[in-house]
């Protein structure tokens, strides 16, 4: 069995873990340029671990500059095998209000200006993500955030839209009623699937700070109100983060759902036809089948 080592990506409002023993920023180059930020690693509970703020120290990525396959190619390289996802949200839904934490288990995905593949020309790769989140991932975070008093959803439907701008008042309402959507974010596509092609169990914790513009006692979105819940957001996020390494252990059994084995029949170029400097850019997240 491997050994356990968490990734944690932060969102809006995470920009660092305390509590971390040994910890200590690293530089880490990847073949898909540099991350977000430095990735502070070090051990908690006996259990490494790893985290990177998303938008950098400083908030200095916007959504769609964000580095998202660097970001993954990092944790691979670094030795992450569960990455939990910590982001802001907007709800869709009265019960899901700010201050809730929301264990997403599906997207629909309508970003348009990143990359979204770690594959293409030279290795061509289809990875399935009809089930985009790890269940035994998402039910620890859950277990976690409960343990600490926060109103948990377990399941949601994660809009990720381009951003940086907020929804309209009409795709506010379309998202919610027509589509069926539960929350909406702007950062967890193509992450998710990035990490899927990485074989790297995902989990995204939503942290709901708004009810985005269709709730007609609560207008449009805010970004004073926004920040304001977003502390008390990462106070419970970083509780959450505590008691992970307790419920995942520090020895780690093969994903019973296949997370870690995503790549198994996914690549169709035959070997004699894929490109060395593509296989080169691949040797964290694919070198288990390459």
């Amino acid at each position: 069995m491997a050994g356990t080592m968490i990734g944690v990506i932060g969102g809006s409002g995470l920009y660092q873990i305390e509590g971390l023993e040994g910890a200590r920023w690293r530089t880490v180059e990847t073949p898909w340029g540099a991350p977000s930020d430095a990735v502070l690693t070090g051990s908690l509970a006996g259990v490494p671990m790893a985290f990177l703020p998303r938008h950098g120290r400083g908030h200095v990525h916007a959504p769609s500059s964000i580095p998202y396959r660097a970001n993954i190619d990092a944790l691979k390289r670094l030795g992450v095998t569960d990455v939990i996802s910590v982001s802001a949200c907007g709800s869709f839904r009265e019960e899901m209000a700010p201050g809730d934490f929301v264990v997403v288990d599906q997207f629909i995905d309508r970003t348009f200006a990143r990359e979204k593949s770690f594959f293409g020309p030279g290795c061509v790769a289809h990875v399935s993500v009809a089930h985009p989140t790890c269940p035994r991932l998402g039910t620890a975070c859950a277990e976690a955030a409960e343990a600490g008093g926060v109103r948990v959803h377990r399941g949601g439907c994660y809009l990720a839209m381009e951003g940086p701008q907020f929804s309209t008042l009409a795709e506010s309402r379309m998202y919610r009623t027509h589509w069926g959507a539960d929350v909406i974010g702007m950062t967890n596509m193509p992450e998710a699937k990035l990490a899927r092609e990485a074989e790297l169990c995902y989990a995204t914790v939503a942290m709901v700070t708004d009810y985005d513009s269709w709730h007609p006692q609560h207008g449009e979105v805010d970004v004073a109100d926004i920040i304001a819940t977003l502390t008390g957001n990462a106070e419970k996020a970083k509780g959450m983060v505590a008691r992970l390494p307790a419920l995942l252990g520090g020895a780690r059994a093969p994903c019973p759902h296949g997370c870690d084995r995503a790549l198994d029949t996914a690549i169709l170029t035959a070997p004699e036809a894929r490109d060395n400097a593509m296989l080169a850019r691949l040797d964290a997240v694919a070198g288990r089948v390459l």
